[in-house]
């Protein structure tokens, strides 16, 4: 943040919608790097008269916006370790995560405290409660330019923050970046996607817009509800990328569609994006095929990886539509994710239940054979937070690092191409064969009745299939019922993959990760109708 002030004061840094009272139209305000590191001085000044100090674990209950670049900038420059966690998990989980990682600290507004305090009260390591309120705010205010701070030198595998797992398919497992990570993240990401000094990005995952800073990007602030993300009114997406010329932009693919489907039915294109970064889940085909048509001067990428290794490899829109064609089509093989990215590496080895000590002890699959994937390199995580169990279970020692277990199985093709396949503990293991999520689902999903599918193990080698289908084909008679079921049954006999398949579910609206709003929760989905297995659920 200080150099970025230093070399360009004066460029914007941030720039976000602000409404004086309910009546008012938004007006919208531009922070410079110069005063946005004033500001972060100013928070600095304030923790620091707190008794927040260097190794001081602060949890984060902070909207996405100004004041969460500020608090964590002023964190790290103290050396103080944020711990952030993923609201939309619950505040049951979401305090267990908090005493899980032992914080000492804890920031928010005056409801969040009060939760906090009494979820935590049995929790004696609290030392600190941070009120964000009218007091707070005066306090910046009047040591706003007032005092300058250097940030702390640190080490480079000192703890820097711990970021939690959504939690989508076990427990959220708190995970320990270090300042070498982060480090190499951020060059990582710039080299990788060609990103400029000056450029603007419309970051509709918050975590991400704490890394434009460092790439001289400047953030606006998406006007949206980040724990509702499929919830986004796109006409203010479309008017903040048009009005504020973004040139780069994160999102979920449930997001990019609901953007794709607003600018077909307006036929507005959006000229400014050079880039669309689209993570969370696996990327539809035919998603990737329609949104370039209205980004016509920038590409689409979608990097793979995981809040324990991010990113691991990365692939454009272009060159998938290139790769998955014929029997590759639409991700009948899998999702092709790209190569590893540089000091990256992968490797596809044959499953395995419990810990693997030593990379010494894995089976390497070979060249097209769906595996489990492990990946090394400075970018991925060494350790979880708190838990010798889960970092045993998910890490193997190699010579002076460790290889991290993704949880997820795919292949390895002969050009080096990863191809991702599904979720590990997904799979179904009927009594033919081993069923993959994202190749039997993709069968599926290309019906114009379908608008997502998901594969479930129904237990003792059984495995079905749950359609969440579009709208207007809802079944809601016997007789549609059947008619729909009839169409699912010769869809699953086309195929060698799903022609086992025989058990066919109906629900309106899937569960999904509230993070993106993407990963589908197939495990809560096979406890549900496992219960009862007639022809139709509800």
């Amino acid at each position: 943040m200080s150099t970025q002030a230093n070399e360009k004061p004066d460029a914007k840094a941030l720039i976000y919608s602000y409404k004086p009272n309910f009546w008012s139209l938004p007006t919208y305000v531009d922070v410079s790097f110069k005063e946005l590191d004033a500001m972060v001085d100013a928070v600095v000044h304030r923790f620091v008269s707190l008794g927040i100090a260097r190794g001081t674990r602060v949890l984060l209950m902070v909207k996405p916006g100004l004041e969460l670049i500020q608090i964590v900038f002023a964190l790290l420059k103290i050396g103080a370790v944020p711990v952030v966690i993923d609201p939309g998990m619950g505040i049951g989980r979401f305090f267990e995560c908090a005493k899980q990682s032992k914080v000492d600290a804890i920031i928010g507004g005056t409801l969040a405290i009060n939760l906090a305090k009494w979820f935590l009260r049995a929790h004696g390591s609290i030392e600190k409660a941070i009120t964000i309120d009218t007091q707070f705010k005066r306090s910046l205010k009047k040591h706003l330019g007032v005092n300058r701070y250097d940030a702390v030198e640190v080490s480079k595998d000192e703890l820097a923050a711990v970021l939690f797992t959504s939690g989508s398919t076990g427990k959220a497992k708190g995970v320990c970046y270090t300042h070498s990570m982060f480090y190499a993240q951020i060059q990582l990401i710039k080299e990788e996607y060609g990103i400029e000094s000056g450029e603007v990005d419309l970051p509709m995952l918050a975590v991400f817009a704490l890394f434009n800073p460092a790439l001289g990007m400047c953030t606006v602030v998406p006007e949206m509800n980040p724990s509702q993300p499929a919830k986004i009114k796109p006409k203010k997406i479309v008017n903040s990328i048009l009005r504020n010329h973004i040139t780069n932009s994160f999102g979920s693919p449930i997001i990019w569609s609901i953007v794709l489907n607003y600018c077909k039915a307006k036929q507005i294109t959006l000229p400014s994006l050079k880039r669309v970064i689209m993570a969370g889940a696996p990327a539809p085909q035919a998603l990737l095929e329609e949104l370039k048509k209205y980004i016509p001067n920038g590409e689409i990428f979608t990097p793979y990886g995981a809040t324990e290794a991010l990113p691991v490899s990365s692939l454009s829109a272009t060159e998938i539509c290139e790769k998955q064609v014929g029997e590759f089509a639409n991700s009948r093989r899998g999702n092709c994710v790209g190569r590893a990215l540089p000091n990256l590496k992968i490797q596809i080895i044959e499953p395995e239940e419990g810990p693997i000590a030593s990379i010494a002890d894995v089976r390497k699959c070979a060249f097209g054979r769906i595996g489990e994937i492990i990946v090394a390199g400075p970018t991925v995580t060494q350790r979880y937070d708190q838990l010798e169990s889960a970092t045993e279970l998910s890490k193997i020692k190699d010579n002076g690092f460790f290889w991290h277990r993704m949880g997820d199985v795919g292949w390895m093709d002969e050009a080096g191409y990863l191809w991702f396949c599904g979720r590990k503990a997904e799979r179904v293991m009927t009594k033919e064969d081993i069923l993959e999520t994202v190749c039997c689902e993709a069968i599926f999903n290309q019906l114009d009745c379908v608008s997502r599918s998901a594969l479930i193990d129904l237990g003792e080698g059984r495995a079905g299939i749950v359609i969440e289908p579009e709208a207007e084909y809802f079944p809601k008679t016997n007789r549609a019922l059947q008619s729909f079921r009839k169409i699912l049954i010769e869809c699953a006999l086309s195929d060698p993959l799903t022609v086992s398949i025989k058990d066919f579910f109906f629900k309106k609206q899937f569960p999904v990760d509230v993070r993106h709003n993407a990963k589908i929760h197939r495990l809560s989905l096979a406890k549900e109708f496992r219960k009862d297995l007639k022809p139709f659920g509800p």
